[in-house]
């Protein structure tokens, strides 16, 4: 019987899920409301930048990176992408940053389980739907859903550790004090790092309009007299 509980709970587990296991930690009932307030809000997930061609570019350049094992189409891409960057902006963290952490906490998969039984994209273990949530840990596969705990969670504790990324890192694990995990995420965090590059420059540079004929104006002082 043992031995079919552990073969069950292997088959369960998504293989690559790498979360520890978030400890329960008894919240004062003000950061307890403020939680459940911040998981509450259900407005469509519009994310902010500075300009029409940085989106544009700033979703075409993530997008090419995401496995297109777990996101075969640029639809699903996009909106996956669109509600990371709205849930991390939200919270007040780096998009790049919970690029990163996604990568290694669950490799893309909306349903991996690790073998502590943490859920979903962030690997959200499931007392957190019990402690500031609706009570229904199944939610956490929802794609959305889970983003919303994973960046409210990690905002909590930034907030625990006055800021340390580090620590609260090691907090989201369940492994605070030893460098494995949060080493892993800030590398991945950087793999994820955004520059404008080639294709904000072609977005924001129009092509020159066409003359008749197929001609193009040049650029510069004319040579005709």
């Amino acid at each position: 019987m043992t031995a079919l509980v552990i073969l069950s709970a292997g088959l369960l587990a998504a293989p690559g899920a790498r979360a520890g296991a978030q400890l329960y930690e008894p919240l004062s009932d003000s950061v307890r409301v403020a939680l459940a307030a911040a998981l509450r809000d259900r407005s469509p997930p519009e994310p902010r930048f500075a300009s029409t061609m940085e989106k544009v570019d700033w979703l075409a350049d993530m997008a090419e990176r995401l496995p297109a094992r777990h996101k075969p189409t640029h639809a699903e891409r996009i909106e996956f992408l669109q509600m990371v960057r709205y849930e991390a902006q939200r919270a007040g963290l780096d998009p790049q940053l919970v690029l990163g952490l996604i990568q290694v906490e669950s490799g893309f998969r909306r349903h991996a389980i690790s073998s502590a039984g943490a859920r979903g994209y962030m690997q959200v273990m499931p007392f957190w739907t019990r402690l500031i949530g609706d009570g229904d840990p199944s939610g956490l596969f929802d794609a959305r859903t889970n983003l919303r705990y994973g960046c409210v969670i990690l905002r909590h504790y930034l907030d625990m550790e006055r800021g340390d990324l580090y620590r609260a890192l090691g907090r989201y694990n369940g492994s605070l004090g030893r460098p494995e995990y949060p080493n892993m995420v800030q590398a991945a965090w950087k793999r994820w790092a955004y520059e404008p590059g080639p294709r904000l420059q072609q977005v924001s540079t129009p092509p020159p309009p066409s003359l008749p004929g197929g001609l193009t104006p040049t650029r510069g002082p004319s040579t005709l007299r």
